[in-house]
């Protein structure tokens, strides 16, 4: 019998805030497989809100492989969407991104996500009693024990998972909320991170389908005094890391202050239910920095200003449920006179 190898296309629907979305193509065995080795492949546009009933054709286009390595002949295939005629959709984020691929290279960009989310479990967070609220949080933030922590073996069965698939996963911990967990995703290579960063989400919404649990990304999903979700970015070019100095940072600063308001449109949905001014957040319609300050909306790390001022800059305004593409291209765009 001919062995068979199992190729998982995944890609971003046309909803405002993103859904992903899979299907499974079969091929024959192929040694080494390689990106080149792919095919394109159509889906029904009309069930993803990406094109009309009469026209639904809409094609993926295979650009990262990711190698599941404790699946044998199995692998994901992260996948642009692009219209019949072989163009960019509309929702195609990562290309807005790739026509930024020339100041990438020049400025050499870093980025790490910090991916935070709930983990929901017969519709309330995982560990929360059924009615009521846990001891107000303090004692979750990288808690330990019976009590204080709750979703460990999901987070670190995805944490394997992604280091076997090689997606720059570089830590985890439990946050400050009962069942609220964060992930961390860094390369050099924005665009790398950012695809990174979705097929991470997916492995994870993959892992709670096994324990009946549902990931949450909403920013905000508990009211009252409780943190919401966010998902930082650290950020970094070659002039921040081995030129610095306090006045390139303070106009970096600047230069992403001068288009907040716009930006901030596009770093997720319900936002404004986060960014109040109150925990560890800056208020929406505010826009400030500062040397360690989590408060702020731009931090800049304390170690950055020890090493002379050479290292990178924390973005905390995105949201859980942001796309990485948008949050890259915003940065690259908004900072491109600096480094001019």
């Amino acid at each position: 019998m001919r062995t068979k190898t199992k190729i998982e296309y995944v890609w971003l629907d046309g909803y405002k805030e993103k859904n992903l979305r899979s299907k499974i193509k079969v091929l024959d065995n192929i040694n080494r497989l390689t990106l080149e080795d792919i095919p394109e492949w159509s889906f029904d546009g009309s069930s993803t809100k990406q094109a009309a009933g009469n026209d639904s054709d809409c094609i993926l286009k295979p650009v990262r492989l990711y190698k599941y390595h404790t699946r044998r002949n199995y692998y994901l295939v992260l996948c642009e969407v692009l219209n019949s005629n072989g163009t960019p959709h509309s929702s195609n984020t990562r290309a807005r991104l790739r026509e930024y691929y020339s100041e990438l290279k020049a400025r050499d960009y870093w980025m790490a996500f910090e991916q935070e989310y709930f983990m929901y479990e017969n519709g309330r967070p995982m560990g929360w009693p059924n009615k009521g609220e846990p001891k107000p949080q303090g004692e979750f933030y990288c808690g330990t024990g019976d009590g204080n922590v709750a979703g460990r073996q999901i987070s670190n069965r995805h944490l394997d998972k992604c280091l076997d698939s090689n997606i720059g996963v570089t830590g985890t911990n439990a946050e400050v909320a009962l069942g609220q967990w964060e992930y961390q995703v860094f390369q050099k290579d924005a665009i790398l991170a950012c695809d990174d960063l979705w097929v991470s989400r997916y492995m994870l919404n993959k892992e709670a389908e096994k324990w009946g649990v549902r990931i949450e990304y909403h920013p905000k999903p508990i009211k009252g005094d409780w943190n919401g979700s966010g998902c930082h970015v650290n950020f970094s070019t070659k002039d921040t890391r081995d030129i610095g100095g306090e006045r390139l940072f303070s106009e970096c600063c600047k230069a992403l202050e001068e288009n907040h308001l716009n930006d901030i449109e596009n770093y997720g949905s319900y936002n404004d239910e986060r960014l109040t001014g109150l925990h560890e957040t800056q208020h929406i319609d505010e826009f400030t920095w500062g040397v360690s300050d989590r408060g702020a909306s731009i931090r800049i790390p304390i170690h950055t200003v020890e090493n002379d001022w050479k290292g990178y800059l924390e973005d905390r305004r995105p949201a859980s449920n942001c796309d990485p593409y948008l949050v890259a291209t915003k940065i690259v765009d908004g900072l491109w006179h600096v480094f001019k």
